[in-house]
Formats: structure tokens, C-alpha cells, sequence
């Protein structure tokens, strides 16, 4: 081989630096066959061949407990010359087709760098008097240099090849996960609210989303539109809480040249940059009155009249409105129009508080844990038991965004693999110690107070069952006050005890 040749070893494609490499020993050794073989678990497949019969020798895969030529030189990890048509130790049904059978094979091992043996390769004399191969110790050796040099070379094109493929798998990923809303739960209550928005979306029909601030209502109208036929229309956001009272108007209905200082030229407004699709409304409560008036011409009649126009102008668009405010209440102060709700809230959906539906919790962590590592590009942590358990107990005014961005902390500043408690904020901690210090002592149906300090041996119902004993006991069985503890309603709470079965235990005669 002339140095010149050695450019090879900068190329970084497996496939090309295969095919280079076992063609340059072919050239070296002038033989007209060879192939180049990689261990699979517990096979041995061809990846590359050269010469006569290339392509019946590519992808042929041998089970390692098959005596072959290649297996030899893979656990014995050092070169050997055979003759195939005594030696035993070669897979002779590989050729059984071929009209030019093996004189003489030249096998080496291909070495990591950690002088591990990953594959082999194949040097084939296929002349009657096996007159080709270079067998002298000397050229051997040398040749044997080479072979440790290109096989390292290859090795590292492995590697290179395997981690771009990683990195484009991971920014496929990161990018679905970027552009998919991802709604997760496998709590009955959630599971209720997400078969009401399937059933919605298929629709043409207004909703309205209420719930907590950090429920994720945005997610559930980007689900909507998604699954509706409008997914290929526009899906447009506007925060009526956000912007003053003045500019929401313009913005939601556009307005004419001159109808305003600063009016310069006409401006769309948002209801007509979504004609044919859909205008999600955040913080729907927040809207003033005037507004409202406005927006109920939109529902009634599909008709807008931008500022300063004499005209109206059709649409069609449709609205996903959300609030985290008692719309009811505000309709009794005079705050919210009674027939703009109604118009509203054909379809209604409530989404449950992150606390009422605590089993998703381990969910959503995981799931924010690895998306998060995704977007930061760093090796994903892992939630700690005891550091899960302070989560499962604490009750997350924020809800889901409150979770996600406490993962977002959490992720820069644990200096360790493992999340543990002790890398919680305080106040987590402390919800969690107060739970715990609740539900300590408890079993009920045995008569008996064990210690509940490793809630992760519990199943789910368990645990639930435990927590809502010990809310009754603690409010001397006092449904409405105990509910109230937990941060659910009292007709939730009764239907959660009547599920699990929990009743007051009368005193047995003595």
C-alpha cells in the first residue's frame, strides 16, 4: 500500500471505508475475493464483500455456534491461513453454490481500541494452486500492522456513524416534541375530560375550557384543532388578559387606515387571519365588555367590523375559549355576558387539578425529565423513590407548569445522575413530611398502625385508600372538612370514598 493510500483512513462512512479498506487488501495480496465480518449479539453477519460471488457473500449471517473459519478467529482472537477443503473449521455450505470455490483463506481479527475483537476479515485465494496469497512471516506481519491500523480506523467510523445517527434521532425527536402538544394522564378524571375533547374535536360546535391556571387548557385546544377538520387552517392564540383593553379589540377584529392615531394602513385582525380555522381565546373571563359585544356578533352571526369600517365582513371561524375564573359568579356581578357564555360553552370540558389525579404525576415527570434533557442536549436524570414520593404529596397550586418548570430547575441544579429529596426546594419537602407524618400509621383493615415510611411498596388504590382514612380520622370523619383538606369538593371526595369502598366502622358491641 503507498502512503498516499492511507488517505483512507480519514473517511468516515462505514460503508465507504469498508469497501476501500477490504479492496486495497485484495489489491495488496492480488486476490479476487474477500469480505469483511461484524459480531451480532449471537451471529456473525457479512457487512461487506469484494470480487466473485460479492454479492451472494453480503448479509449471509453465521450462528456462532456453527464451526466456521470467521468464528475461530473471533474468540481466538489471532490470524489464521485455512484451506477450506480440509479444514474443518470452515462453513463449507456458503460456497455450495458458487462455480469457484476457496483455495485458501487469510483471516484476521479486526481489534477496538480497548483490544477487543468486534470483526473479522477475509483474505480469499480462489486459483487451483492456491499461488496468490503472500504467506511469509514477514509480510504477514506487516500486513498484520495494517490490518490493526485500518481496523481502528473503522472502528471509529462505527462509532462516528452510530452517534449521528443518535444525534439525528434525537433531534427528530426534539422537534416532534417541539411541534406535537403532548397531553399525558391515566387518571379516570383526566381520562374523562380527554374523551370529552375527542368527541369535540371531530365537531363544529364552540368550547369552552375551564380549569387552574398550568392545567394545560392551551394544550387541550391545540388537541382540538389537530384532530379536527380545520388541522390544515390556521390555529391562532390570543391571551385576552395580556394585552389593554384598546388593543385587545384591534387585534381580535382588525382595523382600517385613519380609524386611530398610528392607524397607518389596514391591519387583519386575528378572527380573519384564521378564516377557515381556529382562534383559541386565553383567559376568556378577562375580556371587557365591550369586547364581549363584539365577539358575540362572531358567534351569532360569523361577521366582524374591523375599526373605522362602515362594513362587515364574513368568517368562519371556530373559537375555543378558556378561563380559570367562575364565569357563573362574574355573569351574577354584571362582569360576563350571560348569552356570550351560553354561546360559548356548547361544549364544555373541565380539566382536572394536577392534585386530584396524583398517579399521573410519576407520569409527567418522566415524561418532563427525558423532554427537557432533549431540549438542554445533557444525559436525562433520574427521580429518586423518596424524592418521587414528596411529589406524589405535594399539592402543586401550579399545576402541570408548575411541575415542569420545577423539573427545568431541577435538571441544572443536581450535580448528580439521581434527583434526590434532599435536591427538592423546602417547601416541597415539607408537604411531603406533613403527609407522611398523616398517613404514618394506618391499616385499617387489619386493626393495626404500620409504618407507611416506603410509600413505593404500595399499589396506588392502597395508598389513595390510606390517605382518605387517615383525612376522615384526622376531621373526625367529617366528610365536608376532610374533603376540604385534601383540595377537592365534597361530591368528588364522596365519590373517590364510595370507590374505595370506605366506610365508617360502627363500634362492635361489647
Amino acid at each position: 500500500m503507498q502512503p498516499t493510500d492511507y488517505a483512507l483512513f480519514k473517511e468516515l462512512d462505514p460503508q465507504a471505508l469498508q469497501k476501500k479498506f477490504l479492496n486495497s487488501l485484495l489489491e495488496i495480496q492480488n486476490v479476487r475475493r474477500g469480505s469483511i465480518w461484524i459480531r451480532q449479539k449471537k451471529s456473525y453477519v457479512c457487512v461487506e464483500a469484494a470480487g466473485d460471488e460479492s454479492e451472494n457473500i453480503r448479509g449471509v449471517v453465521l450462528d456462532s455456534r456453527q464451526p466456521s473459519i470467521v468464528g475461530w478467529v473471533m474468540e481466538n482472537q489471532q490470524m489464521t491461513v485455512a484451506e477450506p477443503r480440509s479444514d474443518r473449521r470452515h462453513f463449507k455450505e456458503v460456497e455450495n453454490s458458487f462455480p469457484v470455490k476457496s483455495s485458501q483463506i487469510l483471516c484476521f481479527p479486526l481489534f477496538l481500541h480497548d483490544k477487543k475483537v468486534y470483526g473479522v476479515v477475509q483474505i480469499i485465494d480462489t486459483s487451483p494452486g492456491k499461488t496468490q496469497l503472500n504467506l511469509e512471516k514477514e509480510y504477514l506481519a506487516h500486513l498484520q500492522n495494517l490490518v490493526d491500523i485500518c481496523s481502528i480506523a473503522l472502528s471509529n467510523a462505527i462509532l462516528f456513524s452510530t452517534e449521528k445517527n443518535k444525534a439525528r434521532h434525537l433531534k427528530t425527536a426534539l422537534s416532534r416534541i417541539r411541534q406535537e402538544p403532548f397531553i399525558i394522564g391515566q387518571s379516570r378524571e383526566f381520562k374523562q375530560s380527554m374523551d370529552l375533547v375527542k368527541s369535540y374535536a371531530g365537531t363544529e360546535f364552540h368550547v369552552l375550557v375551564t380549569g387552574e391556571s398550568g392545567t394545560g387548557k392551551e394544550l387541550v385546544a391545540e388537541q382540538i384543532h389537530k384532530l379536527s377538520p380545520r388541522k390544515k387552517m390556521p390555529f391562532l392564540v390570543q391571551n385576552c388578559s395580556a394585552i389593554p383593553e384598546t388593543l385587545l379589540e384591534s387585534e381580535l377584529f382588525g382595523y382600517k387606515k385613519g380609524a386611530f392615531t398610528g392607524a397607518a394602513r389596514d391591519k387583519a385582525g386575528l378572527f380573519e387571519a384564521a378564516h377557515k380555522g381556529t382562534v383559541f381565546l386565553d383567559e376568556i373571563g378577562d375580556m371587557p365588555m365591550n369586547v364581549q359585544a363584539g365577539l358575540l356578533r362572531v358567534l351569532q352571526k360569523n361577521e366582524i367590523k374591523p375599526l373605522g369600517e362602515t362594513r362587515v365582513r364574513y368568517i368562519d371561524v371556530r373559537i375555543v375559549a378558556a378561563t380559570n375564573k367562575d364565569i357563573k359568579q362574574m355573569i351574577a356581578e354584571n362582569r360576563f355576558r350571560q348569552d356570550l357564555y351560553y354561546r360559548l360553552s356548547v361544549l364544555p370540558v373541565e380539566l382536572p387539578p394536577l392534585r386530584s389525579r396524583r398517579e399521573d404525576i410519576p407520569i409527567l415527570v418522566r415524561h418532563f425529565l427525558s423532554k427537557e434533557s432533549l431540549t438542554a442536549g445533557t444525559p436525562e436524570k433520574k427521580m429518586a423513590p423518596g424524592a418521587m414520593q414528596h411529589l406524589v404529596a405535594y399539592a402543586w397550586p401550579g399545576n402541570v407548569r408548575e411541575l415542569e418548570n420545577l423539573i427545568r430547575y431541577l435538571l441544572v441544579t443536581t450535580p448528580d445522575d439521581t434527583i434526590e429529596a434532599v435536591h427538592l426546594p423546602e417547601h416541597i419537602r415539607m408537604a411531603g413530611a406533613m403527609t407522611r407524618e398523616n398517613t404514618g400509621h394506618l391499616n385499617h383493615d387489619r386493626g393495626t398502625r404500620d409504618s407507611l415510611a416506603d410509600l413505593s411498596v404500595m399499589t396506588w388504590p392502597g395508598l389513595e385508600k390510606a390517605y382518605v382514612h387517615a383525612l376522615l380520622e384526622k376531621h373526625n370523619w367529617n366528610v365536608t372538612w376532610a374533603a376540604r383538606a385534601s383540595g377537592l369538593n365534597r361530591s368528588t371526595f364522596a365519590s373517590r370514598m364510595r370507590k374505595l369502598n370506605i366506610q365508617r366502622r360502627r363500634p362492635e358491641p361489647v
